[in-house]
Formats: structure tokens, sequence, C-alpha cells
């Protein structure tokens, strides 16, 4: 009875497993970015890795994350990310809302021509979307 309790508890963690899969080396999305409040009380920093994962700092907040993003943009720009927090300090973000993980969230970037900028948005339109996220140049921890 214990083994097949066992084997449920793998398997229900298997099929939770998050996925991330290794960039392109060129991928746009590869590197520091920041965005900061209109009013400048706070920025937001990610560290997106070509493996996949990110590393975020926002506040009080430090959180990892899985990542998977399109290899190219859609007829109208968009590339296609998926995100899903796999740690979290459980400290305030800059919008004041502690991240909880296991949550996946889709969302849409478009990339500035220069490639040290996007937006990030809600839906396929530039409707809906934050930003913008600036590329931080300098050596990568």
């Amino acid at each position: 009875m214990r083994m097949r309790a066992a084997v449920g508890v793998v398997l229900m963690l298997a099929a939770t497993a998050v996925q991330c899969a290794p960039l392109r080396q060129n991928h746009p999305i590869i590197g520091t970015w920041r965005i900061t409040l209109p009013d400048g009380s706070c920025s937001e920093t990610y560290r997106i890795r070509a493996d996949g994962t990110t590393l975020v700092f926002s506040n009080e907040e430090v959180a990892e994350s899985t990542f998977t993003v399109s290899d190219q943009p859609d007829k109208n720009g968009f590339y296609e990310e998926t995100d899903t927090i796999t740690k979290d300090n459980g400290k305030r973000d800059c919008s004041g809302e502690i991240t909880a993980p296991g949550r996946a969230v889709t969302n849409y970037l478009q990339f500035h021509p220069s490639g040290n900028m996007f937006v990030m948005c809600v839906e396929r339109s530039l409707d809906r979307c934050i930003g913008p996220f600036i590329r931080v140049r300098g050596k990568s921890i």
C-alpha cells in the first residue's frame, strides 16, 4: 500500500514538473532586463538565461522560474512566452504582492528593432502591455 502511494506521488510530481528548453544562443530574450515603475519608486531586474531559467529581483522579492519562448516571432512580431515561478523567497514585489510558485503565465513579447527593449503583453496586441523592459549591459552574474 505504501509503495502504491509513493508511486502516485512520484507520478503526480512528474506530471506537474515544469519543462524548459534551451534557447538558441542569439535569441533576443537572453540577457539582463530591467523595468522601472513610472514613478521611479521600484524596479525589477530579470536575468534570463539560455537554459530556460530566470532569476528575478523585485523590491524585496527574489524568485526563480522556468520558461519557454517561441524561437521566432509570429507574423505580427510577437514571441509567445510561458513562465512558471519555481521558487520565491516569500517577500513582497514591486506591486506589493507575494508570488506563489507553481502557476504558469503566458505573455506575448514584442522587441524594439534595436533589440534593447521589449514590451510584455497579455495578448497578441499592444493594447494591454507593460514596459519597456530595458536591456542592462555589463557582466552577468
